[in-house]
């Protein structure tokens, strides 16, 4: 099974590259980041659950659900990649509300940006510090760590890049190692009573999206963080958090999520077979839909309609980098190879694969950057959160699996 997972990607490549010839000058056409938390809302279509098929094999992102036809323009991209949001919703983590701009008041108190989010007649407060760096000038590019930041700090200060930390507790505190309150009676039900059934990282998504409304009700001038360069990462569960938070806000222009394993990058269908792992029938149902495990648990796993290569794909056409550990057999990175592999496409099929890549490499703790992945995440900082050009981003690097 291992060796069929490594064969998977260049199967998918097959079906793919048949539509590159769409993509000529389509670099200078696809925006790098967008003023909204999501475009094409109108194109939301779930699989009902009774019409799903069983697939083995992860199927081409760039196909609609019905299976007729496949995506040609990034217009059309915006379409599909709300049927897949809407799947991914509907059958793994729950709704991920919309809210209106004038249900969110923001202000800054000294370096402290504080939101309030009123739904329902309810209030829910979100505050955090912006670390402005000692370089550069405003408005600065931003990097948001989801629950904190382990990428080492100096690749991000010395190149004028402030930071701020999304405290998911906030808005949902459920934890593995702590006190913690029970599903549906988290800050985020009392705004939503209705949804009290979804997964943490729909919650998690929602909170983090109202930390972008605010930085843009309070304005560049005020914030002096600029809107287009702002970048998210997390590692382990909060890498998970950061690659959902980057899929379903496009405010996000680049997304480093490091070590995310199950649920993360890694496809649940690849890691089905794999002992050992973090698979659909092993993770945390804290973070997912309860009703995941009884509609998908076991070979039923094969009748979801989406997998974890789509919530890659989410990201495009903004700039996404993953980061692995082969060190850590629970992170499952053969399934996040095999993800990545079939997700890469989407990218290329725009002309702009140069916004995606992954390094899955051993040899240093989890969620500790070694050095010899600096080059890859300090091309991504300097070509997408400050703007420079002529780094290597065309990262695929995964040696173990590979062979290269």
């Amino acid at each position: 099974m291992y060796e069929t997972i490594l064969r998977k990607p260049k199967m998918f490549f097959g079906v793919l590259l048949m539509g590159t010839c769409l993509a000529v000058n389509a670099q200078r056409q696809a925006p790098l980041v967008f003023n909204q938390e999501n475009t094409g809302r109108y194109a939301e279509r779930v699989t009902p659950y009774e019409q799903l098929v069983p697939q083995q094999e992860l199927r081409n992102p760039l196909v609609w659900n019905n299976g007729k036809g496949s995506v040609k323009n990034l217009k059309q991209w915006e379409k599909r990649r709300n049927e897949i949001s809407a799947n991914i919703q509907a059958y793994e983590i729950g709704r991920k509300p919309t809210v209106d701009k004038n249900q969110v008041k923001a202000r800054m108190n000294g370096d402290t940006l504080l939101v309030d989010v009123t739904v329902n007649g309810q209030t829910l407060h979100l505050s955090s510090t912006i670390r402005y760096p000692q370089t550069g000038k405003a408005p600065y590019p931003l990097m948001i760590g989801t629950s904190n930041i382990s990428l080492p700090k100096d690749l991000l200060e010395k190149r004028g890049i402030a930071t701020m930390v999304f405290h998911e507790n906030q808005v949902n505190d459920y934890s593995q190692w702590r006190q913690k309150h029970d599903r549906g009676s988290y800050e985020f039900d009392r705004l939503y009573p209705e949804l009290k059934e979804n997964g943490a990282y729909s919650e998690w998504a929602w909170g983090f999206s109202r930390l972008l409304d605010g930085l843009q009700l309070v304005g560049e001038s005020v914030s002096r963080i600029d809107m287009k360069h702002i970048g998210v990462t997390g590692c382990s569960y909060a890498g998970k958090m950061a690659l959902f938070c980057g899929a379903f806000d496009e405010r996000v222009a680049l997304t480093i999520a490091q070590e995310p394993g199950g649920g993360g990058a890694a496809a649940w269908r690849l890691s089905h077979p794999l002992d050992s792992v973090e698979n659909l029938d092993r993770t945390d149902y804290h973070w997912f839909l309860e009703s995941m495990r009884t509609r998908f648990g076991g070979d039923k796993v094969y009748l979801l309609p989406h997998d974890r290569h789509e919530l890659c794909a989410m990201v495009c056409p903004r700039a996404l980098l993953i980061l692995g550990n082969t060190d850590y057999k629970w992170l499952a990175d053969v399934s996040a190879y095999g993800s990545m592999n079939a997700a890469i496409p989407v990218w290329e099929h725009f002309g702009i694969g140069d916004r995606v890549g992954y390094s899955i490499i051993g040899g240093h703790p989890h969620c500790m950057l070694p050095q010899s992945q600096y080059p890859e995440v300090e091309a991504y900082l300097d070509r997408f959160l400050l703007g420079k050009e002529g780094g290597n981003t065309t990262v695929r690097f995964a040696p173990m699996f590979s062979g290269k």
